[in-house]
Formats: structure tokens, sequence, C-alpha cells
């Protein structure tokens, strides 16, 4: 009999630790952020704000897309941010090819070792080189051979970006380099007008207003872009340097695997909506949803293509 009480006191008593003790909060139990390392308004901030609509409406926690850019440095300001955020799936960075793959080379101690887990690649970008509709060159070649006797001003958003480092290599194949280049945070119609560059490379999104008045003279995607299907890929100009620049959602590593499943599900249902298709076809973005594994993958095989290219940069 005392052994039975024992075991009723004993239990009795677990239960009331058990009714004690909080219950361990479903993901997400407060407001989430989600880092856009660019201005405002190109394809992957628009998309961004998509899927913090979807996560806003599906777990009903507030979702704010804050926009970190970083002028000459690029994307990896606002990375940073990501990186020392806590691993809690609260801080969500929306990233391009760079982040994962350059931004552990460049001497940040932040992101050396690679301190991101990817959730998803869901975008890849329509990147353009172009130049103004009166240049004296239509084409990448006849402005190799503009360049080899008269200044041209590269524009673009970083020089340690992969599009800026496909453009600089594409040069080189061609034998020319550009007299000077210069990073800015936005690369649109005005920049162009306003003389600041003659060539320049964006996303389409960023000049789509003027984009039947430019010269576009290559784009840096797999494909050739919609809007502009007559313009070559630069890896049909020279097929070592075949480079499509994405982005993707990102957390540190070591977020539970409960919290990117949930964020990757909301992605997948965005990406696979309506509006996200409208908003596809009317700039061109090519939108898709790879999980992580798939997303490892591309970054593995990336990175030996940007190796080939800075080993040609380098020469």
């Amino acid at each position: 009999m005392r052994i039975k009480l024992c075991g009723v006191l004993a239990a009795a008593f677990a239960a009331m630790v058990a009714f004690a003790l909080p219950a361990s909060a479903e993901y997400p139990e407060k407001p989430v952020r989600f880092v856009v390392p660019w201005p405002p308004g190109d394809l992957e901030d628009v998309l961004t704000r998509m899927i913090a609509d979807e996560f806003q409406k599906t777990y009903k926690q507030p979702a704010a897309v804050v926009n970190k850019p970083g002028g000459g440095a690029g994307p990896f300001p606002g990375a940073i941010e990501v990186a020392k955020a806590p691993a809690d799936g609260y801080t969500i960075g929306s990233f391009v090819i760079s982040v994962p793959i350059v931004g552990p080379k460049i001497g940040m101690k932040e992101l050396s070792p690679n301190p991101f887990e990817p959730v998803g690649i869901f975008l890849t970008y329509p990147f353009l080189i172009v130049a103004k509709g009166d240049a004296p060159y239509k084409t990448m070649q006849e402005l190799a051979k503009h360049a080899k006797s008269n200044k041209v001003v590269l524009g673009h958003f970083g020089d340690k970006l992969p599009p800026t480092k496909v453009t600089l290599a594409l040069a080189k194949k061609l034998g020319f380099s550009y007299s000077s280049n210069a990073a800015f945070d936005e690369l649109n119609c005005n920049t162009l007008a306003s003389g600041d560059v003659d060539v320049m490379n964006t996303t389409a999104q960023q000049v789509l207003p003027c984009i039947n008045k430019l010269r576009v003279l290559a784009t840096v995607t797999e494909e050739r872009v919609p809007v502009t299907p007559k313009a070559p890929t630069v890896g049909e100009i020279d097929a070592t340097l075949g480079l499509a620049l994405w982005n993707g959602l990102f957390v540190r590593k070591g977020t539970p695997p409960e919290a990117i499943a949930k964020i990757a599900a909301v992605a997948r249902k965005t990406i696979a909506g309506k509006r996200a298709r409208d908003f596809a076809k009317k700039t061109g973005a090519q939108i898709y949803w790879k999980d992580a594994k798939a997303a490892k993958a591309q970054i593995a095989k990336d990175s030996k293509t940007l190796e080939v290219i800075d080993k040609s940069l380098a020469k």
C-alpha cells in the first residue's frame, strides 16, 4: 500500500510540475523581419514583400520587410545584420548569390565561414548589360571596338558581386577594359540619362520604364529575357562565363528545422500564386521554388563557375 501511495503521489507531483512549466511556444510567436540588402522596388524586394504578406496572413504574426542597402559594399552590410541575429527564424535574409558564395571570401569575419542556411531559392534576375539608345555601339563586340579608342564608364552594384565580375570578365574576353567603373545603389533610366555612366549592368526591373529606348547589349541569364528577346546571353557570347543571378531566403545556421519548414511553406505558396505569376509576366523575372537541398546544390555549382571567372580576371 505504501509503495502504491508513493507512486500515486509521485505521479501527482509530476503532473503539477508539468502544469506549472510554460508550454514550449510554437514558431512564430512574435514578429518576423525579412532583411533585403537593397533599396525598395526591385524584383527581390517586391517578391519578398509578397512572401512577408503571406507569412503574416498564414501565421497571424507581423512580418516586416527591412531594406538595408550597402552602397559599394553591395548586400554585405545587410547580410551581416542577419548573421548577427539569433538563430531562431525571426530574422530572415533575402539574399543574392553573392552572399553565401562571395561573402565568406572578402574578409568580413561575420560572414566567414558562411553562417547561413538556405531556406530556398525563388527568383532568377533578368540582369542586363545596357547602354543609352544613341550609343555608338549596338552589341558587345561593337562596344569592344569602340572602347579601344574611347573612354567607357561602367556602372554596377558592387565590384565583388557576380554580375559585375561577369561583365568585367566578358570585356576581358573581348579584348577591352572599361576606363573606369563605379558602384551604385540604384542603376535606372536616370543613371544613364544623367551621363553618370556609359554602360551599366542592372536588373530589367530598374530600367523597364525606358527599356525600349535603351540598347541591351547582353543579358546575364541562362536564357534570353522575354522583355528583350533579341539580346544574347553572356553565355551565348562566351560559354565559360554563363551564370544566372538568383535570390533566395536564408537564416542563421542552427535555426530550428520546424521554423525553416514554415518559412519555406509560405514562400513556396507565394511563388506559386497568381500575384507572383502576374508580376513575373510583367517584369520578365523567372520565379520558381528550389528547396534547401536544391539550393545547396545550386550554390556548389555556381561556386565553381565563379572560380573560373575569378581566375580569368586575375590573369
